[in-house]
């Protein structure tokens, strides 16, 4: 002002994040080919779907088989535990090769590949899963017990797991789940041509695939229901034929 400028102490604050747990600003809801309608979810810098995938065609239109085996070789979907009516709360079970259609294995950030993902969006490879769950554990708000590698109950639905007594697990009052609203739900898997962990396991895809692994492995983001941690996708495998979850993050 007309006296000068005077200097007061230093002080240094961080502001809480507003829009973790929020649709995305720019794209609230999005819509694959066969006219499935998602709801988005803002956590740190990334836009992923809130829900999971549940297409039976690829965003030009390209239909994916129905599975009843298993294979590395052909595209499939599947029904979580076999049943039709799961499709609406938990999605389709997809192989490797029907989630990454022709691509080829990506570690970058963003993968670049779309594979089975709605236009606009892409298959999240495994340097993406680790942005996601470093944020979440760099957040305390999202950490059980103090613990900040103790957030899968934050990442996990409140509704659809298999119950567990141990602090800080999923299955422990899971009501209480679900605090950055990424809302990850236990799909089970098709795995060595049957249906598994339906309740206890939520597994994810991403982009980034084992080639030199026989037969062939990718890396996959996995909740287990009487676990705290996620299990990362930078050192989690799954063979390329099974059948897992499908989540898309925006380009």
């Amino acid at each position: 002002n007309s006296y000068g400028t005077v200097y007061g102490n230093e002080v240094f604050f961080i502001t809480p994040n507003f829009s973790d747990g929020q649709p995305c600003s720019n794209a609230a809801t999005l819509t694959d080919r066969d006219g499935n309608t998602y709801n988005t979810v803002q956590i740190g810098a990334q836009c992923w779907m809130k829900d999971n995938l549940k297409t039976t065609k690829y965003a030009d239109g390209t239909s994916i088989s129905h599975g009843n085996d298993t294979s590395s070789t052909i595209a499939y979907w599947y029904y979580p535990n076999g049943n039709p009516s799961n499709k609406s709360d938990y999605g389709l079970l997809y192989n490797w090769k029907a989630a990454m259609r022709n691509s080829s294995s990506s570690y970058n950030n963003p993968s670049g590949t779309q594979g089975i993902c709605p236009t606009g969006w892409h298959l999240p490879s495994c340097s993406e899963w680790d942005q996601l769950t470093d944020y979440v554990s760099s957040q305390s708000q999202y950490a059980c017990g103090g613990n900040n590698t103790y957030i899968a109950k934050a990442m996990a639905d409140s509704v659809g797991w298999n119950s567990y007594a141990g602090s800080c697990a999923i299955g422990d009052t899971s009501s209480f789940n679900n605090a950055t609203g990424f809302s990850a739900r236990p799909a089970g898997a098709y795995y060595i041509s049957s249906y598994s962990s339906y309740g206890n396991c939520g597994s994810f895809w991403s982009a980034t695939g084992e080639d030199f692994v026989t037969p062939r492995q990718a890396l996959l983001c996995s909740f287990i229901y009487n676990q705290r941690n996620v299990h990362s996708a930078s050192g989690t495998v799954i063979y390329a034929s099974s059948g897992i979850s499908v989540r898309c993050v925006k380009d």
